[in-house]
């Protein structure tokens, strides 16, 4: 009898074992993605993602997804990670650190509670708001972003990262406004809002604390938050109070067709001829600007070099690589974020 149940246990382990490996290997079909972009090449063309990413939203948060890139030279469809990469072009992350459109590396402080102009062009604008604080003998607050504002045609969006004393990854940490009014996107992998004239989605790229904001054909926002760790307080002696864990935002920016007069602390990186002004081999590479890109709150294009101004029409001519006079820098791994490879 014994011996029975023990054969009659192995064979049900050996079919768990089985019917696992097979709900393993079993491969999901590529989808076919088009390219809605009248501005581009690849207009209308139908396109078969990868095998190694076969879907627009994959289930699993840290899958990659299928992507494909209107404005790439090659029409293909590639794979791509969907929250922000702090390493990439047109990277804001920490305490904040940018990553130009040029690919340079510069620091920006600002100044805690305060606003600047990120991107200004003639049909986008995005600022953002600096929390900090300045511990007694220092000569300038350590900063973080905490929320951003976008204003595009007559619309504007906010994306903010909620004050909490202590961090817990089971809350969502995100608030959301469009055209002054709260915005709710229910918690879960995928989950989305798209306003009502189409110009804008939202979507969540996990159950919380991470989403995608986009703006066809303007701009694509990956936007995550997070504290500040106890393991970053030490290092950089912030010295943040007990009360306040500072969460604040991570975010890579992709833009589509800035024109050659772009302005803003980071937009001004993705004009062709910009000379970066951080000094290179220096550990912490600081710009200045703070005069010239203060806003006088989140949603104004006040600053003395701001290009934008409401009800700006969104569909202004779209610039091309080949327009700026540029050779194709979005071969690789940057994906058109930012003019990487130019001398």
């Amino acid at each position: 009898m014994k011996k029975a149940l023990s054969i009659q246990f192995v064979a049900i382990f050996l079919l768990l074992c089985s019917s696992l490996g097979a709900a393993k290997t079993k491969k999901v079909k590529p989808q076919h993605i088009t390219c809605r972009n009248r501005g581009s090449r690849c207009f209308l063309k139908n396109i078969k993602c990868p095998a190694e990413c076969p879907t627009v939203q994959p289930k699993n948060r840290y899958a990659k997804a299928c992507f494909l890139d209107c404005y790439s030279p090659k029409c293909e469809a590639v794979c791509r990670r969907r929250k922000p990469n702090c390493n990439g072009p047109g990277a804001a992350c920490y305490d904040p650190r940018f990553i130009g459109g040029d690919g340079i590396v510069f620091y920006f402080h600002g100044k805690s509670n305060e606003h600047f102009a990120l991107i200004s062009d003639d049909n986008i604008q995005i600022n953002a708001r600096f929390i900090g604080l300045r511990p007694e003998g220092r000569t300038r607050d350590y900063t973080w972003i905490q929320a951003l504002g976008l204003m595009f045609g007559p619309h504007n969006f906010t994306l903010e990262a909620t004050k909490s004393e202590k961090w817990d990854n089971e809350v969502d940490h995100l608030k959301f406004s469009y055209n002054g009014q709260a915005l709710t996107l229910p918690e879960g992998q995928s989950s989305d809002w798209t306003s009502p004239n189409n110009d804008l989605t939202v979507e969540r790229t996990s159950t919380r604390n991470s989403v995608t904001v986009t703006i066809p054909e303007v701009v694509e926002v990956f936007a995550s938050v997070v504290p500040v760790t106890e393991k970053d307080n030490l290092v950089h002696n912030y010295q943040i109070p007990e009360n306040d864990c500072f969460a604040h935002l991570e975010v890579q920016f992709r833009f589509i067709g800035l024109s050659p007069k772009v302005e803003g602390i980071l937009g001004r990186t993705y004009r062709p001829e910009f000379e970066n002004p951080a000094k290179h081999g220096v550990e912490m590479p600081m710009v200045g600007g703070e005069d010239k890109y203060w806003t006088s709150s989140l949603l104004s294009s006040d600053c003395k070099f701001c290009l934008f101004t409401p009800g700006n029409n969104l569909s202004s001519k779209v610039y091309t690589a080949m327009e700026y006079g540029t050779v194709d820098c979005t071969r690789g791994t940057n994906n058109g974020y930012g003019i990487a490879c130019r001398k």
